[in-house]
């Protein structure tokens, strides 16, 4: 017999233990997934089900034809079925494909949409930072530094914080994704989704991280650049 996840997880029965039945025990040979279904359930082979559940009704069957409408008019006409107690595979097949591509599209205008947000959140961080540290960056023009260069360094400060955001952000996610697929998922429904790792997504997501904090850092640093010396002058008004 089969068993799906659900059931598996809460009776500790894997593959190779068995499980007590009416007519005697059978062997588990395999566990699948069964995402979504809250119930635990079985799988038998047909001959199998009728020897030892002999009460079980046949409540439900499965055609497979080439003449689908035909055939479903056919029953509704001669056996009485009701239209909605057909399901035709094919076309319910294409409506998931449907909802899946849609789903997937939404997907990618929400991750643009995510970007561009990220992107103006750290415009909006380092416009505020760049006034903030105009004390700090007026002793060093003040020993030699020229105004580009001090620009130039802070092109390279976001860079370099752009990549450690990266760099540290990619195992916190991880272990989160880890987190919530083997722990909180498997307690709250009783399954487990597989985790596979992309890096090729990483590096397309760190490319796209690394120009938006370019972009971002682009307009404080030419601000920097462009400052009137009697700005930087005026940060030494307060020093005591």
């Amino acid at each position: 017999m089969l068993l799906n996840e659900q059931t598996a997880r809460r009776t500790d029965l894997w593959p190779g233990d068995l499980l007590p039945l009416p007519g005697g025990a059978l062997e588990i040979v395999g566990v699948y997934g069964d995402y979504g279904n809250p119930a635990g359930q079985a799988i038998l082979s047909l001959p199998t089900l009728e020897a030892r559940f002999t009460k079980v009704d046949r409540l439900r069957f499965g055609v497979l034809t080439n003449d689908g409408p035909e055939l479903a008019r056919a029953m509704v006409d001669d056996l009485g079925l009701e239209p909605e107690q057909i399901t035709d595979q094919a076309a319910l097949k294409g409506l998931s494909h449907t909802i899946f591509e849609r789903t997937f599209a939404v997907t990618g205008a929400l991750n643009v949409l995510t970007l561009g947000v990220a992107g103006v959140a750290i415009f909006t961080a380092l416009l505020t930072l760049g006034t903030m540290r105009l004390p700090q960056l007026a002793p060093a023009w003040a020993i030699g530094l020229t105004r580009t260069r001090l620009a130039q360094l802070e092109v390279l400060r976001t860079l370099a914080l752009a990549a450690l955001t990266f760099v540290l952000a990619i195992p916190v996610g991880l272990m989160l994704a880890w987190l919530l697929l083997a722990v909180i998922n498997v307690e709250a429904f009783g399954w487990r989704l597989p985790m596979r790792l992309f890096p090729g997504d990483w590096l397309r997501l760190g490319a796209l991280a690394t120009i938006a904090a370019l972009l971002a850092g682009l307009w404080p640093a030419l601000r920097l650049a462009r400052l009137s010396p009697a700005a930087l002058l005026r940060s030494f008004s307060n020093e005591r």
